[in-house]
């Protein structure tokens, strides 16, 4: 039975990388499936993701193992996962449901290469949503005196369930930095693209109230600094001074769930390698 895998690799760009790596799969067996590369001339940094496969499955540890030798010899960081294997993904989300509700729609129809086996919010409003895709429901309140207790809690499941990825579809909560850290690469966030400008209530509000002409999202990987993080996808809609607020929030909605459904699937799909406060995206 046919086995495939992607790797994902950086290093100080130099000649015959590509070579080094191609000639190792072929001396392991295994056919390149599709190739892609990009080096940031500005840094000397090289990007590369390379999915293969074999004729039969092989450990996916003694492979990493074999490749350690090329890793080594070009100063590379690499990853090599199993391509068909979904992330398992804690999703979590406060009272707007719609990206939720998307990305429980597309893992369910095959759509993200994910799989959920927990929600997790601080309202009670997502259980019935989560007991339609009989996915577990976890309502962790979250309050100023019991912020470290429901982090904590976040952190248990993230160990217990084996949780390779954690989704904030709408979680209106501020993440600590401690909790940044312990999630640092492995934690997606999605937000409106208004930032840095109509913080805080009402966003859509605000600018409908400054006539902007585009809207969009942004999903980015979670770190300390706020709505900061490299950023993974982004989408835009152009509006116009005929739409209340309520109909841009409307429209908000669809492309910040669709947004984040991209992002989640190329994180799952190791699409994304971060150069630095960017990210290289190979879609």
């Amino acid at each position: 039975m046919t086995a495939s895998y992607v790797l994902t690799l950086s290093c100080p760009d130099r000649p015959g990388l590509v070579h080094a790596v191609s000639r190792w799969v072929a001396e392991a067996g295994g056919n390149i499936l599709d190739s892609q590369q990009f080096t940031d001339t500005a840094s000397g940094q090289f990007f590369l993701r390379l999915h293969f496969d074999f004729p039969a499955a092989r450990d996916t540890d003694e492979l990493r193992s074999s490749f350690g030798a090329v890793a080594d010899e070009h100063a590379m960081d690499f990853t090599l996962v199993v391509a068909e294997a979904p992330l398992r993904t804690i999703v979590m989300v406060s009272k707007d449901l719609h990206c939720l509700n998307d990305l429980l729609f597309r893992q369910s129809t095959g759509g993200l290469n994910i799989e959920i086996p927990a929600i997790v919010s601080n309202h009670p409003d997502a259980e019935r949503l989560a007991r339609s895709y009989d996915v577990p429901f976890h309502h962790v309140p979250v309050t100023a005196d019991t912020k470290t207790q429901a982090e904590a809690r976040l952190l248990e499941l993230v160990a217990e369930l084996d949780v390779d990825l954690v989704v904030l579809a709408r979680y209106m909560q501020i993440l600590s930095d401690d909790l940044c850290r312990a999630l640092e690469g492995r934690a997606i966030n999605i937000h409106h693209s208004f930032l840095p400008s109509f913080k805080g209530a009402r966003p859509y509000h605000q600018a409908h109230q400054r006539g902007v002409k585009l809207i969009g999202a942004t999903a980015h990987y979670v770190t300390a600094a706020l709505d900061e993080g490299p950023i993974i996808d982004q989408g835009v809609l152009r509006v116009d001074h005929r739409m209340a607020p309520a109909d841009l929030a409307r429209v908000g909605r669809d492309v910040e769930s669709q947004t984040l459904s991209r992002a989640v699937r190329l994180h799952s799909e190791s699409r994304v390698l971060m150069d630095g406060p960017r990210t290289v995206v190979f879609d």
